[in-house]
C-alpha cells in the first residue's frame, strides 16, 4: 500500500484543534434555546393525564435546541468536558431540560473526572427510568427521564459511597434551578 503524506501547516493543526474542541465540530452558535436569556425562563410542555410529557420530534425540535435534541431525543452524546454542568458547583436542582422535572441534587453530585456531570443518586427512583444499552459493543445501562424520556446519560457501578453509582449525564439534558420548587416526581 502506498501511502502520500500531506504536509500540514502548524496553523491548520491549530484550527483542527479548536474545531475537535468545539461541541459538535463546529463554531458555537448563539444559543437560541427557550432558557438562552435570564429574564426569559424556558417555558416546558405540560404532563398529560398520565402525568407524561409525549410530543411528536417537530414539536420537540421547536422546543428544544439542536443540541438538545439530539441528545433527549436522539440519544446522543456530548463530548467530555464541553458541557455547562460538568464543573458546575452551584446549590440547587438539575432539572431535566425537555420537561422541567427535577432529578438529581447538586447534594448528589460529585467530581467523576470523566468530564461529565456526575451524581450518586437521583432525587428518587421515580425521577429516572433506566434500559439495557447494547451499542457500541458492550452493555451499559441508559437513563431517561421518567416524564418526557428524555435520554439524559448512563449510570455506571463505579461512584463513591452510599450508593456505589455513578450517574453521568449530559449537561445538555439539564437545566439548573437555583434553590427554590421545582417539580418533583412522586416516590414510590
Amino acid at each position: 500500500m502506498n501511502t502520500k503524506w500531506i504536509p500540514v501547516s502548524a496553523a491548520t493543526l491549530a484550527l483542527l484543534a479548536v474545531w475537535w474542541l468545539l461541541p459538535s465540530g463546529r463554531a458555537a452558535a448563539p444559543d437560541t434555546s427557550p432558557a438562552a436569556s435570564e429574564d426569559q425562563a424556558r417555558i416546558y410542555p405540560s404532563p398529560n393525564l398520565q402525568g407524561r410529557v409525549e410530543l411528536s420530534a417537530a414539536n420537540w425540535k421547536a422546543l428544544l435546541s439542536p443540541e438538545e435534541f439530539r441528545i433527549l431525543r436522539r440519544e446522543g452524546t456530548e463530548r467530555s468536558f464541553s458541557g455547562d454542568f460538568w464543573a458546575h458547583k452551584d446549590t440547587g436542582t438539575y432539572v431535566c431540560a425537555g420537561c422541567g422535572l427535577g432529578l438529581f441534587s447538586s447534594d448528589f453530585k460529585f467530581k467523576s473526572g470523566t468530564g461529565w456531570p456526575s451524581y450518586w443518586a437521583p432525587l428518587n427512583d421515580s425521577a429516572i427510568a433506566t434500559r439495557v444499552d447494547k451499542t457500541l459493543g458492550t452493555t451499559r445501562t441508559e437513563v431517561h427521564c421518567s416524564r418526557c424520556g428524555g435520554h439524559q446519560g448512563h449510570v455506571f457501578q463505579d461512584g463513591p459511597p452510599p450508593s456505589g453509582l455513578r450517574y453521568c449525564i449530559n449537561s445538555a439534558a439539564l437545566d439548573f434551578v437555583a434553590g427554590g420548587d421545582v417539580p418533583q416526581p412522586e416516590a414510590e
